[in-house]
């Protein structure tokens, strides 16, 4: 994937939610993949505080790669990645994990809850993670949930529906009021009455909370609920080299 994405400015003199500069990435070992071809190949991305921009693109052209780079879950080959102002891959181990925690929020394809723990659990989980201290968990856990309509609070997630639990993953991803969320195809998993509620309690949240989301999705459906649209473009190859980095940028900027 190779694009450049249009600067949008933060009010205020504050860093932007997310910047991105001169990033790539490949996976090792690939077969068949010529030495410079490249799976991400970002130059600049840009977005603002509270901002919600949606990142489309058929299946492998690094959508999913491009928000494990931005979360610090992978390392990039070349370039940074500035969550709130911080560089998360300039940041290892432990203190890492303790940014993200406190930073990003995420919300993945398949909920990746924790089987055979309570809703309250999984949500105390990611505070696990945050500069929150202890005292103050399971308070904001509980209100967590109960803003996003959960109250059976001590049931796993084998006994809740499938629409309770994409509650209780977005209550996991905002506990910590991150500066970003991060959505992974948040609605695959979902019929589409659910993946409408779902997206219209995704993008609350995150208004309300002045967080912002970048999520990343081939659905059509996805389209009419952002104001800013991006398009991923997919790198071309053929035996032996790559033909072209295939840029699908956005069509005459932000729509």
């Amino acid at each position: 994937m190779s694009s450049t994405f249009q600067h949008h400015d933060d009010p205020g003199g504050k860093p932007p939610a997310l910047s991105i500069r001169g990033l790539r990435f490949r996976y090792v070992g690939a077969v068949d993949t010529p030495a410079d071809a490249w799976t991400i190949d970002l130059p600049s991305l840009d977005v603002a505080r509270a901002e919600q921009v949606l990142l489309t693109g058929g299946s492998g052209t690094g959508k999913s790669t491009l928000l494990h780079l931005i979360a610090g879950l992978v390392d990039p080959a070349e370039g940074t990645v500035l969550v709130d102002g911080t560089n998360i891959h300039a940041l290892a181990g432990a203190p890492r994990d303790r940014f993200r925690g406190s930073a990003i929020g995420m919300i993945f394809q398949t909920f990746n809850l924790l089987a055979g723990f309570s809703a309250l659990e999984n949500v105390l989980a990611a505070l696990m993670f945050s500069s929150v201290p202890p005292a103050k968990h399971h308070d904001l856990a509980e209100a967590a949930l109960s803003r996003l309509g959960i109250t059976r609070i001590h049931a796993t997630p084998e006994e809740l529906s499938v629409g309770q639990q994409q509650r209780v993953a977005v209550a996991r991803a905002v506990v910590c009021r991150p500066a970003l969320v991060l959505a992974d195809e948040p609605t695959a998993s979902l019929d589409p009455e659910n993946a409408e509620h779902a997206m219209d309690l995704v993008q609350s949240v995150c208004r309300e909370l002045g967080a912002a989301l970048v999520c990343v999705s081939h659905d059509p459906a996805m389209t009419s609920r952002f104001e800013r649209r991006e398009k991923l473009g997919a790198l071309v190859q053929s035996t032996g080299e790559a033909l072209a980095a295939s840029v699908a940028s956005i069509a005459g900027g932000s729509r």
